[in-house]
């Protein structure tokens, strides 16, 4: 099978390539038009906290690009498949499964859902199809827009290297499903190859890992002298961000998906 990839110059779009490059066609930065009729839908902003420096960014990019994309497909017989986020949950019963409600709460999560709904509204309308998978947290080396607003776990590590403080909000007691980012793309694949149309696919463990045990795990690994301190959440940190979060992840599995790259392979990778 080979696809139509939108927005493959970002960490995990980037990395899908890389692993198969003999399925993909990637289209041109402000190509609309896809290439062919299966198409991979990466486009997206990456964090909740441009309201504060761009206010229209995630609606421009989460919703005005990709409509731009479906007016192309009109007359297509495309299959979508939207790479979307575990953000678009928000607060919900755990472990998260693909029909329960959605809750989002910052405007990145709010343009997620939205997007989804739209897409599935658009595929109804003009009788295409569509998959929509949504990540986990997506871990590995490579992601070069890691901070501490977008993969912060990265950007911790960081930290550890330099032997600078680290500060956890609720003392590092948040869970959270991680997976690499090789084994994300795995999912994808499968999921694009052979997953059912019209269906919402989680990609991610399946399991919680507290966020204080991967940074203790990779302070001794690295030998770090950081400290690693408690901070509060700042107030809209709160408003945005779910505590706890994991996801079932049992339609995955029924596909035949098998978790290759250990949590502890994971953060060693992250520590060279």
């Amino acid at each position: 099978m080979k696809y139509s990839i939108y927005g493959a110059t970002g960490f995990i779009g980037s990395r899908y390539c890389e692993l198969f490059p003999e399925e993909i066609f990637p289209q041109q930065r402000n190509s609309r038009n896809p290439l062919l009729n299966d198409i991979i839908y990466f486009i997206s902003t990456v964090d909740n906290y441009n309201i504060f420096n761009n206010i229209t960014l995630d609606v421009d990019t989460n919703l005005k690009v990709l409509c731009e994309v479906l007016e192309c497909c009109k007359e297509r017989n495309v299959t979508f498949n939207f790479i979307s986020s575990w953000f678009v949950y928000g607060e919900t019963k755990l472990p998260a499964k693909e029909d329960y409600n959605c809750n989002p709460t910052g405007f990145y999560s709010i343009t997620k859902r939205a997007a989804e709904d739209l897409l599935i509204s658009f595929c109804k309308t003009f009788k295409v199809n569509y998959r929509i998978i949504r990540l986990c947290n997506v871990l590995g080396k490579g992601d070069g827009r890691a901070s501490a607003k977008k993969n912060a776990l990265t950007y911790m590590i960081e930290c550890l290297k330099k032997n600078e403080d680290v500060f956890l909000y609720d003392d590092g007691t948040p869970k959270r499903d991680v997976m690499h980012v090789d084994d994300v793309c795995r999912a994808i694949q499968l999921i694009c190859n052979t997953g059912e149309l019209n269906q919402i696919y989680n990609v991610g463990s399946g399991n919680p890992t507290q966020i204080l045990d991967i940074i203790n795990f990779a302070k001794k690994h690295l030998g770090s002298t950081s400290n690693i301190k408690s901070k509060e959440a700042p107030e809209f940190h709160q408003i945005v961000q779910t505590k706890h979060f994991w996801m079932d992840t049992t339609k995955l599995k029924n596909l035949g998906f098998e978790q290759s790259i250990s949590l502890e392979e994971i953060i060693k990778e992250l520590c060279q």
